[in-house]
C-alpha cells in the first residue's frame, strides 16, 4: 500500500526536482494486487478487508511465504489455508504479474522481455546468463529524465516511476520464466500441509540459474528512490525470495544526495556511471555532470559507507571512439581514482550501437590499451564482453515505444482494455 504522500514523486526538471503526480490505475475488478507488498503491508491490507489484528499477522506471513518463496499466484493452491479463507482471499485479492508483450532470446542466449503496465506503459528487462551466475537487469522507471547521449533509453521522455510491485514483478516474471520456484518441504517457519509429497526434491538456493540483480535498466534508480528501496527489501527478505544484498547492484549516474540514503536504507553494491574523466566530455555523455560534478562525485563515492576493499565500487566506463578512449584519459582516470583513494574496479563497456546514434565504438585495440593501463595503475579494468546485441539488450540499448500520456488517454486506454476484456 502506497501512502498519499508517495503518490507526488520527486522528478527532476532540468535544474531541480520537481513533484510529479504518479497516477495509480487502480483494477477494475476493485480487487488489490499483492504483488510488490510487504509483510506489514499485506498484514495492513487484510485487517482492512475485515480480518482482526492476530489473523491479519497469521495471513500476511503465509501469503509472504506463498507469493515470494514459492512463486504461487493462485489462493486455492495455497494449501495451508482454509478453503473457506481461500475463497475469501480470492474475492478481495490478485497476484499479478506483468504483461509480456514480446519475448525475445539473442544468438548468446541473453533474454529481453517487453512488459506493459496496467495502464498501458511499456518497459524492457533483460536476463544475461553466464557459466557461473545469472544476473537480471531490472529497469526502475518507464523511460528517464537524464538524456545520457550513449544511452538509447535516454532519447526517451521521462514517462514515469515504476512501482515497487512492478519492480518486484521483474523478478518475479524471470523466476517463473526459469522455472526457479521450489516445489516439495522446503522447511519453511509456515507449516507445509500434510498432502504435500514428502519426497518431493528438497528446495536450496544453490545452482538457481538467477544469481544476481543489477538495477540497470530502463530509468535513474535513485530518482525512484522510495520504490526501488521497498522493491528490493522485498526482494533481500530471508523468507522470501531471499536473495542476498551482496548479489544486488544499483547503478546510479550521480545523484548524489540521495546516494548515502541508499547505503543506509538499502545496502547493495554501488555502481557508478562514470563514462568519461573531463568535465567537457561527462557534461555532454552525462548531462547531469553540470549538476553534480566529477570531482563532488568522486568525494560522494569515498564517503559511501558500505564501500570496502571487499565491497568495491564498480565505475562504469563506456568506451566511445575518439571521446573518452585516449591514453590520456585512462591516466586521469588512474589519478583520480587513486586521489580519492576509492576501493573500486572499472567496467569497461563497448559502445553498443542504437538507430540515430552519434557516437561509435572504440577499436579493440584502443580498448585493450585503455585497459592496461588502468590495470597498470593498479585498478582492475575488465573488458564487458557485449551480450544480446542483436535483440538490442545490451548496456544503454533499451528503450520502449512509451510516450508520455495524459490521463484521458490513459483512460480510454484502460476502459479499451476492460471492453476487451469484457
Amino acid at each position: 500500500m502506497q501512502s498519499a504522500a508517495n503518490l507526488v514523486m520527486p522528478i527532476p526538471g532540468l535544474i531541480d526536482p520537481v513533484p510529479v503526480p504518479r497516477a495509480v490505475t487502480p483494477r477494475a475488478d476493485g480487487r488489490t494486487d499483492l504483488l510488490g507488498l510487504s509483510r506489514p503491508q499485506i498484514k495492513a491490507v487484510l485487517e482492512e478487508a475485515g480480518l482482526d489484528v492476530k489473523a491479519a499477522k497469521l495471513r500476511a506471513k503465509q501469503l509472504f511465504h506463498w507469493l515470494y518463496h514459492r512463486g504461487e499466484t493462485d489462493f486455492e493452491a495455497m494449501t495451508d489455508l482454509a478453503k473457506p479463507m481461500r475463497g475469501w482471499m480470492a474475492e478481495r485479492f490478485v497476484v499479478g504479474r506483468p504483461e509480456v508483450v514480446e519475448a525475445q532470446v539473442s544468438n548468446d542466449g541473453t533474454r529481453k522481455w517487453l512488459l506493459r503496465s496496467d495502464d498501458g506503459q511499456d518497459y524492457e528487462m533483460v536476463f544475461i546468463p553466464d557459466a557461473d551466475r545469472g544476473t537480471l537487469c531490472v529497469s526502475s522507471q518507464v523511460g528517464c529524465t537524464l538524456n545520457c547521449r550513449f544511452c538509447h533509453t535516454g532519447t526517451m521522455r521521462l514517462v514515469r516511476n515504476l512501482t515497487p510491485g512492478e519492480i518486484v514483478g521483474q523478478v518475479m516474471l524471470a523466476r517463473d520464466a526459469l522455472g526457479e520456484w521450489p516445489k516439495g518441504n522446503m522447511g519453511s517457519a509456515v507449516a507445509v500441509a500434510d498432502d504435500e509429497d514428502e519426497d518431493a526434491p528438497q528446495y536450496s538456493p544453490d545452482g538457481r540459474m538467477l544469481t544476481n540483480i543489477v538495477m540497470m535498466g530502463m530509468g535513474e534508480p535513485l530518482y525512484n528512490f522510495e520504490h526501488v528501496r521497498d522493491a528490493l527489501k522485498v526482494v533481500m527478505d530471508g523468507d522470501g525470495l531471499a536473495l542476498s544484498r551482496r548479489r544486488i547492484t544499483l547503478s546510479t549516474s550521480g545523484v548524489i544526495p540521495m546516494m548515502a540514503r541508499a547505503s543506509e536504507e538499502i545496502g547493495v553494491n554501488l555502481a557508478v556511471s562514470l563514462h568519461a574523466v573531463t568535465k567537457d566530455v561527462r557534461d555532454e555523455l552525462v548531462p547531469l555532470n553540470k549538476k553534480y560534478g566529477i570531482e563532488e562525485l568522486l568525494q560522494a563515492c569515498a564517503d559511501y559507507p558500505k564501500a570496502s576493499n571487499a565491497r568495491r565500487i564498480t565505475f562504469e566506463y563506456v568506451m566511445i571512439r575518439d571521446k573518452n578512449d585516449s591514453d590520456e584519459d585512462a591516466r586521469e582516470l588512474v589519478r583520480l581514482l587513486r586521489k580519492y583513494k576509492l576501493p573500486a574496479k572499472v567496467n569497461l563497456i563497448p559502445f553498443n550501437p542504437w538507430p540515430g546514434s552519434d557516437y561509435a565504438c572504440s577499436t579493440p585495440d584502443r580498448i585493450r590499451a585503455f585497459s592496461s593501463i588502468v590495470f597498470e595503475g593498479g585498478i582492475s579494468a575488465p573488458v564487458r564482453t557485449p551480450r544480446g546485441r542483436d535483440i538490442m539488450a545490451a548496456c544503454g540499448q533499451l528503450k520502449s515505444a512509451s510516450e508520455k500520456k495524459s490521463r484521458a488517454e490513459l483512460d480510454r486506454l484502460a476502459a479499451e482494455k476492460q471492453a476487451a476484456l469484457g
